[in-house]
């Protein structure tokens, strides 16, 4: 049946297993099926119109074959960019990705933040949006980081990375304006929190580094009451048919997450 099927949960690449994470740990018994684009990866490389196109009609092919209760576009890049036309075109319900600005404009106590993205969220107009409406109160530093996501995606994949570029690419977030500093940082892409350990060792002083995943999850929670979800174990396919390295495996059997 339609109303039984699974959730499918969507990214660019490894980075949307963190809000699997954030998914099994609230809602324990839902059956997932994780689809990594990385075919298609990075999505920052993309003209939008195209990516756009590309999301959509990929989407289709995928809501046919798994028929799932509910979407999740666990990314930013994606998310800021086609939820409008995937929720015109196709008749289920979307929980998307967006860069959890509120919550750190809400929570800051030295009235800086920064927002950490990739370079295609950077330059939405979304996030502004977001920004004016949520954190004009604030100073928000907005930081485009061209590096990280593909450096979530080879950490994942058991390869080393360079953790002075690393630095580099953190170090606009930190901010000193009359005394006071940068507390918060929003991590706005579902790859960082995969790099959230090595964040801690190269941040100047101590932030709080903010993980849109739990959100994620609490609203896909709300999404699928009154709603018949299968359950047991679930999924995980990637677009570009290559073989999965053991490090991915094994962390796709620790969120119960078969190879298709």
């Amino acid at each position: 049946m339609h109303d039984a099927g699974p959730v499918l949960v969507f990214d660019s690449g490894l980075g949307g297993l963190s809000v699997v994470r954030a998914i099994s740990q609230q809602i324990p018994r839902i059956r997932l099926v994780y689809v990594a684009d990385d075919a298609a990866f990075p999505y920052g490389d993309w003209e939008d119109d195209q990516l756009r196109t590309h999301i959509v009609e990929l989407m289709g092919r995928l809501i046919a074959q798994y028929r799932p209760t509910a979407v999740v576009i666990a990314c930013n890049t994606a998310s800021t960019l086609v939820l409008p036309a995937l929720r015109a075109r196709y008749d289920i319900p979307f929980v998307g990705t967006v860069p959890a600005i509120k919550p750190a404009a809400e929570q800051t106590k030295t009235g800086i933040i920064a927002v950490l993205a990739t370079q295609g969220t950077m330059r939405r107009d979304y996030t502004r949006d977001l920004i004016r409406k949520f954190a004009s109160l604030v100073h928000v530093r907005l930081v485009g980081a061209p590096l990280l996501a593909a450096f979530a995606e080879a950490r994942m994949r058991g390869e080393g990375i360079d953790e002075r570029a690393l630095a580099e690419q953190i170090e606009p977030c930190f901010v000193e304006l009359e005394g006071r500093r940068t507390d918060m940082v929003v991590l706005a892409c579902t790859h960082y929190p995969f790099l959230a350990d090595l964040f801690d060792r190269h941040a100047p002083w101590a932030v709080c580094f903010i993980d849109p995943a739990p959100a994620i999850a609490r609203r896909l929670a709300s999404v699928l009451e009154g709603r018949r979800v299968g359950g047991g174990p679930g999924s995980a396919a990637f677009t570009s048919g290559r073989p999965v390295p053991a490090p991915v495996l094994e962390i796709l059997r620790q969120y119960r997450l078969a190879p298709a």
